[in-house]
């Protein structure tokens, strides 16, 4: 059966910019130039005598021809991508990952090599975010967040859920013998609240005369503040553990108090690929330390 098919640089062209909403975040997945993305999508649209895409004001939308065309498109690449992947035995391609800045730098990336090594065809491309990536609009293919007291609103997996404790420098608190004595050093926290009142509290310390931090250092700025030596840092085991292997941190107390989550959120479609489900998963195999 002769089959009636556009190009298939088209059919790819279209399909990454629907999913997208974006010419230019088309074309960097691509890797062409976005004129090549604009001239198959034009391309298409002559071929097919529908408009697929108008402008909108950032980048373009899909009407509602468009949003028909690839709601049957994207399938089938989805099943092209599993078909070959069987067929290979092998996971490869991009996976594009949005994560909480403090976990991409303090837990992530001093992980990864060895899942590059593991999985040399699988690039992983993680971009530190404060802000929740919109998995939906196809914004990344796995997002990483620090979950403290709300639920995520889709399936997700716990990577850690260490708790708090202090940490400091070793030289600079070597003198330190009891809790209550932290009261008249610096302290740093990471996070929203006043968690150094709850862990003082867990430490039967009197807190009656601790003020509220109004004010919160982040933890790109708070953990080298503590590694200098300036204060100490109330901040999740999971973090702290490299820098505690390097001798460059030490637990002062053995009190900890609960820190909230760390979990992985997957975009359902994504999560077809193999590339995405073995990320997932030695990523959560990576926590498993951290869990309790």
């Amino acid at each position: 059966m002769s089959r009636v098919l556009p190009p298939l640089n088209a059919l790819r062209a279209f399909e990454a910019a629907g999913r997208h909403q974006s010419f230019s975040s088309a074309a960097q997945e691509l890797g062409v130039a976005h004129s090549s993305i604009s001239r198959h999508v034009r391309g298409l649209e002559q071929r097919l005598g529908v408009q697929l895409f108008r402008e909108a004001a950032r980048g373009v939308t899909l009407t509602s021809e468009g949003r028909a065309y690839l709601a049957q498109v994207s399938p089938m690449f989805d099943a092209l991508s599993e078909a070959t992947e069987a067929m290979t035995g092998r996971a490869s391609g991009v996976v594009t990952i949005s994560c909480e800045p403090t976990f991409a730098t303090h837990f992530v990336m001093p992980r990864l090599g060895a899942f590059l090594d593991a999985f040399p065809e699988i690039e992983p491309r993680i971009t530190p975010s404060q802000s929740l990536a919109d998995l939906s609009a196809f914004e990344a293919d796995v997002a990483i967040r620090s979950i403290v007291r709300t639920v995520p609103d889709q399936p997700s997996m716990v990577v850690s859920n260490a708790p708090l404790s202090v940490y400091g420098c070793p030289h600079a608190f070597a003198d330190l013998k009891k809790p209550v004595e932290l009261l008249d050093r610096r302290r740093f926290q990471d996070r929203h609240g006043d968690p150094w009142r709850d862990w003082f509290l867990a430490a039967g310390v009197d807190v009656s005369d601790l003020a509220s931090p109004q004010w919160r250092m982040r933890a790109n700025l708070a953990l080298p503040a503590a590694l200098a030596g300036q204060g100490a840092l109330l901040i999740t085991d999971d973090i702290a553990r490299l820098y505690v292997e390097q001798g460059a941190l030490v637990r002062l107390f053995d009190l900890s108090i609960p820190g909230g989550t760390y979990q992985i959120l997957v975009e359902p479609r994504a999560e077809r690929r193999r590339a995405v489900r073995q990320f997932r998963d030695w990523l959560v195999a990576e926590g498993a330390p951290f869990r309790s």
